[in-house]
């Protein structure tokens, strides 16, 4: 990961550049929010952990001015020894997607920006893939291999849930959440979506990729190396 950390206390900034250098990162230091900002804008970073508290330019500022300005989504994970709700909330106000409170555990520093940043990842990746199955969230297409496949929106939700949490199990629970919240929906709702969701995207192929996991859910999965196709 490609890291800059924005702090103007000399001893802490050391800390945390040899503490994530020693884990395999390639760390950028600024003292100031100034410089901080100008790395920000002109480098390609996985995280910025951003100190609240900076001399020409304090971290509430700079992150504002990236998110709003320069229109910079990388993650922020901001250092304060402010720890009342309102700092928390505010630094949450201005584009900050973390929060941590001095003196910490640098040990919980780096998972926090593991999460931050595995989340960004997730949110940038928008074509899913399961096998030769395809979802394009910014076209709103899905494919078979070469074949355009045309699902309802009801569907389209369904689809997006099930390769998003491939290979695990989705709910029936969850797939009901998805699409009509807490209300209960008819007892064949469910069954009659995944029904018309299964036949688009299985029926016309070799592979079939939607199964059912009895008292369960349902499941989204290519085939497993050395293992045959079998129906759902």
């Amino acid at each position: 990961m490609r890291i800059l950390v924005v702090e103007d206390n000399r001893d802490i900034l050391a800390n945390v550049s040899e503490y994530f250098t020693l884990k395999g990162c390639d760390v950028t230091e600024a003292l100031d929010g100034l410089s901080g900002l100008h790395h920000a804008v002109t480098g390609n970073y996985d995280a910025i952990i951003l100190d609240l508290m900076l001399p020409g330019m304090d971290g509430m500022v700079l992150c504002k001015t990236l998110r709003e300005n320069s229109k910079n989504q990388t993650p922020i994970l901001m250092l304060t020894a402010r720890d009342e709700l309102r700092d928390r909330l505010a630094g949450f106000q201005v584009g900050a997607d973390d929060y941590i409170v001095k003196p910490f555990a640098l040990s919980e520093l780096l998972a926090r920006v593991e999460v931050v940043t595995r989340r960004f990842r997730g949110m940038k990746n928008r074509v899913l893939h399961i096998h030769d199955l395809t979802y394009d969230l910014d076209a709103l297409e899905v494919r078979r291999g070469a074949t355009l496949l045309k699902l309802n929106p009801t569907n389209m939700i369904f689809l997006e849930l099930l390769m998003r949490k491939s290979p695990a199990v989705v709910t029936r629970r969850e797939l009901e959440q998805a699409i009509w919240g807490n209300s209960q929906p008819d007892s064949d709702s469910l069954r009659t979506n995944i029904y018309m969701l299964r036949k688009i995207i299985d029926r016309s192929f070799d592979t079939p990729l939607l199964h059912t996991v009895h008292g369960m859910g349902y499941r989204l999965q290519g085939p497993r190396p050395g293992k045959s196709p079998t129906a759902p």
